[in-house]
């Protein structure tokens, strides 16, 4: 099926680690070129492919080696990833929850893939944390009561999965969840579209592309998508919107950037791929003002870190985010308090796959009371300067 790890274990095994033993891992760049640039080399036209060892076996190591850096310094690992990107200060993300799930995530009629909510409003993280869990379980009893016990079943993200025929019934949904909760005005939407899921053969989109054949009154153009959108960001506090086009449809993301882009940030995750080659060119193309920064995508966290610094220098947001397919392992919370990100997604607040980050966090959080660390709150698209 090829969803094993042997293959990646053996290059760690036999490959990586027999080149990397006596090496210092405080140098992560150095480490990591070595495995990126020396023992794997293959290249495309994006720049280093890692289609030799794979991205498994480096990015494993690549993390290895960053804890290991950061015991060796007798420092946090938060602290360490800091001092690694030269930034000048730590900050607290808000999380982004992801708590109705649609498109390739669920089994009802949603084409759009994530319905989130950020406690920006929130005067720390830990409170963040009790405002988001508030609104995910008065979520819960709404839509039970609306749709009935099935409909709670979650997601591969914890999220919930009820019977939607449409967005701005998932979006009413939470607005409620949200209005119960107290929490109106400190809560804002976020949504990851997916749209390259219903790409259509003529470069339309089909909101109805779940049930096919159908009769194609759901397509709708590039243009009339940036529309859908507009409705979006007028009827609800809505501040992130990721992926609202196909990754080849430079044209609408820059025009949803130009329209949306200052009261809602426009994420890149398909059309960047944490690739810095890739944030050069939508820089020029001015075709998005966020990266969804994942690890995974690039493969090292020396790369990882140049994505963050090329975007963050272009003045744009940075949104770090987990895997669907996601481990227990928390690095990405260490990594988003280092880099002050400012955002974190990983899920809704259930499955110990997600949770695992966001007690990461609640411990950092702890850590650093009295320290004069904030949380990015408000200011989470620009929470700290660039390095």
């Amino acid at each position: 099926m090829g969803k094993g790890v042997s293959k990646a274990v053996s290059n760690v095994n036999e490959v990586i680690g027999p080149a990397l033993i006596g090496m210092d891992p405080t140098d992560q760049q150095k480490i990591d070129d070595k495995m990126v640039k020396e023992l794997d080399g293959s290249k495309n036209e994006w720049g280093w492919s890692k289609s030799d060892l794979g991205a498994n076996a480096i990015l494993g190591v690549s993390i290895a080696v960053c804890r290991a850096g950061a015991q060796a310094s007798n420092t946090p690992l938060y602290e360490h990833i800091q001092k690694l990107a030269g930034n000048s200060e730590l900050v607290m993300p808000v999380p982004s929850f992801n708590i109705i799930n649609g498109g390739s995530h669920a089994g009802n009629a949603l084409a759009m893939q994530e319905f989130m909510i950020l406690p920006t409003g929130a005067d720390n993280f830990t409170q963040a944390m009790q405002m988001g869990c508030e609104v995910y379980h008065n979520l819960k009893t709404v839509i039970k009561k609306r749709y009935g016990q099935d409909a709670v079943n979650v997601g591969d993200e914890g999220g919930f999965a009820p019977p939607l025929k449409g967005s701005d019934e998932g979006l009413s949904l939470i607005k409620e969840a949200i209005e119960i909760s107290g929490y109106t005005g400190k809560v804002k939407f976020g949504m990851d579209v997916a749209a390259s899921e219903f790409l259509t053969k003529d470069g339309n989109y089909d909101l109805n592309f779940k049930n096919q054949p159908n009769d194609g009154s759901d397509v709708v153009s590039g243009d009339g998508l940036l529309d859908i959108y507009g409705g979006f960001v007028s009827d609800y506090p809505m501040v992130s919107i990721e992926d609202p086009y196909d990754q080849d449809d430079w044209e609408h993301w820059a025009k949803a950037t130009a329209k949306y882009g200052k009261e809602c940030q426009i994420v890149g995750d398909d059309l960047l791929v944490t690739n810095p080659k890739r944030i050069e060119v939508a820089i020029e193309k001015k075709a998005c003002n966020a990266l969804l920064l994942k690890i995974n995508q690039i493969g090292s966290i020396t790369e990882s870190i140049e994505a963050v610094s090329m975007a963050k220098q272009a003045g744009w947001g940075i949104m770090t985010s987990h895997r669907s397919g996601e481990t227990e392992d928390p690095f990405i919370a260490d990594l988003a308090v280092g880099l002050a990100t400012g955002q974190i997604k990983t899920g809704a607040p259930c499955r110990s796959e997600r949770l695992s980050k966001y007690n990461q966090l609640l411990r950092i959080d702890d850590e650093l009371q009295g320290k004069n660390v904030k949380y990015a709150g408000d200011d989470f698209r620009f929470p700290a300067p660039a390095f």
